[in-house]
C-alpha cells in the first residue's frame, strides 16, 4: 500500500471528502489519500426529520466506498497521533503516511463522561438523540403520553447548535396534532444566553416559542441524568432567566435543581478526537489550532483544517464546510506552485436550517459576526425573508439539499 501522499486528508466526513473531492476535480495527477475508518457515509442533517417520522433513516446513509472520489486512495483505518515536524500521520494498523500537505476533518467525538449518567441513559427508555439515534427518538414522540417533554443539551460545543431545538417544535407539533398537549409541559433548558444569536431570527424564534407555548429556560448547564428516576441534574449559570415560565416539577441537590422528565432530548457532550486534543496540532481549548480565516496552523504552513474539529467560532455545520472547503483548496494550490496562500478568507459563514414545523422552516444564514448573510439565489425560490417560516424552505430542507449533498457537494462541484 502506498505510504506518501501528496495531500493526505484526515476523515471522509462532509469535510474531507468535499476538500478531496475539490481537489481532484481541480488537479486530477494529484496524489490524494483519505485516512477513515468506517464503512458507511451518513447525511446526518436529515436527522431531524428522521426523529420526527417524516424522513427515511436508510436514505441518509450510503456506502463510504461510494463517496470517496475514485482517484484518492481509501486508507480505512483510524489515525492515532500526528508528527507533523516530519510530516508524518500514524496509524491504529497501517503504519506511519508521510504528506506534502495535510487536511485535517475528523469531526468531533462524543464524551459521555462530561455528564456523568447521560451516556447510561441514552437511546434506552425515553431518553433521546437525533444525533445518536434518530429512529429512537421517533419511538420516543409516539410512545409518548404526556406530562414534561425535556429539550435540553450540554455546555460542550456540539454539531449545528440549532438542532436541539429543531425537534423540540416538530415533536410539539407531533403532540398537538395527537391530542396530547394539553398535557404537556414542553421545556427548552439550555446552557446560552439566548434562543439564537442573529437578532433576525431569533426575533422570529421567540415568535414561535410563544405561539407554541414553550417552557425557555436560560442559564440551565447539565450536570449529570439520573435515567432510571427520570431526573436531569442542572447548575445555573450566571445568566439564569426564564421565558413563558410554568412550574414544573423539579428537587434540590445541594446546589443543582433536578427537571423531572416524561420524555428527554438532548444533544452529546461533545469533544475533538483524543488523537487531536494530545497532538502538537491542538490549541489551549484542545480543538484543532488554525487560523479563522486562511483555515492554516499557525505552526505548520503545510498543514490546513475544517468542519466540526477546528477551533475557530463558526457554527459546527455542513453549511460551513461549504464554505471553508474553497479557501483551502485554493490555498494548497498556490502553496505548491508558487509558496504563497490565496485570496479567498473564510468569513465565518455558516447556515442552519431551522425546522420550525410540519411543513415549515427558518433558514438562519451568519457570519462570524452574527450578521444575517441570506444567500442571493434564495430570490429564484421567491423568498426574501429566509428569516421568517416558509413552506419552500421546509421543501428545500426535505428535498432540495439532500440532493444536492450527495450529488454536488460530495463531488468537489460548487454549491
Amino acid at each position: 500500500m502506498e505510504s506518501h501522499f501528496e495531500i493526505l486528508v484526515i476523515g471522509g466526513g462532509t469535510g474531507g471528502i468535499m476538500t478531496a473531492a475539490k481537489l481532484l476535480q481541480e488537479d486530477k495527477s494529484l496524489k490524494v489519500g483519505i485516512v477513515e475508518p468506517a464503512d458507511t457515509h451518513y447525511y446526518q442533517p436529515a436527522w431531524t426529520l428522521v426523529g420526527a417520522g417524516t424522513f427515511d433513516y436508510q436514505k441518509t446513509a450510503r456506502p463510504m466506498k461510494s463517496v470517496i472520489p475514485k482517484r484518492a486512495t481509501w486508507i480505512q483505518d483510524r489515525a492515532t497521533g500526528f508528527n507533523p515536524e516530519a510530516n508524518t500521520v500514524m496509524t491504529q494498523s497501517s503504519g506511519d503516511l508521510t504528506y506534502d500537505y495535510l487536511v485535517v476533518a475528523p469531526g468531533l467525538v462524543y464524551d459521555w463522561s462530561l455528564v456523568p449518567g447521560l451516556g447510561d441513559a441514552m437511546d434506552k427508555d425515553v431518553v433521546c438523540s437525533n444525533y445518536t439515534d434518530p429512529e429512537h427518538t421517533w419511538k420516543v414522540l409516539k410512545n409518548f403520553k404526556g406530562g414534561t417533554a425535556l429539550f435540553t443539551q450540554p455546555a460542550t460545543p456540539i454539531k449545528c447548535g440549532g438542532a436541539p431545538q429543531k425537534i423540540m417544535y416538530l415533536a410539539e407539533s407531533y403532540f398537538r396534532k395527537s391530542g396530547l398537549r394539553d398535557t404537556t409541559d414542553v421545556v427548552f433548558a439550555t446552557p446560552g444566553t439566548t434562543i439564537f444569536g442573529v437578532p433576525e431570527v431569533k426575533k422570529t424564534l421567540l415568535e414561535i416559542v410563544d405561539r407554541k407555548d414553550i417552557n425557555l429556560r436560560f442559564g440551565y448547564k447539565l450536570e449529570k441524568v439520573d435515567g432510571p428516576n427520570r431526573i436531569a441534574w442542572y447548575s445555573f449559570m450566571d445568566h439564569e432567566r426564564e421565558h413563558n415560565h410554568k412550574e414544573v416539577r423539579i428537587e434540590k441537590d445541594g446546589a443543582l435543581t433536578g427537571i423531572h422528565f416524561d420524555m428527554m432530548h438532548t444533544a452529546p457532550p461533545s469533544t475533538a478526537p483524543k488523537f487531536i486534543q494530545d497532538s502538537p496540532l491542538a490549541n489551549e481549548g484542545k480543538w484543532l489550532d488554525i487560523d479563522k480565516h486562511t483555515l492554516q496552523s499557525p505552526k505548520y504552513p503545510n498543514v490546513f483544517g475544517l468542519g466540526d474539529v477546528a477551533g475557530i467560532p463558526a457554527a459546527k455545520t455542513g453549511a460551513a464546510i461549504r464554505k471553508q472547503v474553497p479557501v483551502i483548496v485554493e490555498n494548497i494550490q498556490l502553496l505548491k506552485s508558487r509558496n504563497i496562500l490565496g485570496s479567498k478568507s473564510y468569513d465565518g459563514y455558516s447556515s442552519c436550517p431551522i425546522v420550525t414545523d410540519y411543513g415549515k422552516m427558518v433558514l438562519a444564514e451568519f457570519d462570524y459576526d452574527n450578521n444575517f448573510t441570506p444567500d442571493p439565489k434564495l430570490k429564484l425560490m421567491g423568498i426574501t425573508d429566509s428569516y421568517r417560516e416558509h413552506w419552500r424552505l421546509w421543501m428545500l430542507k426535505k428535498y432540495g439539499l439532500p440532493y444536492l449533498y450527495w450529488n454536488k457537494m460530495l463531488k468537489g462541484k460548487d454549491v
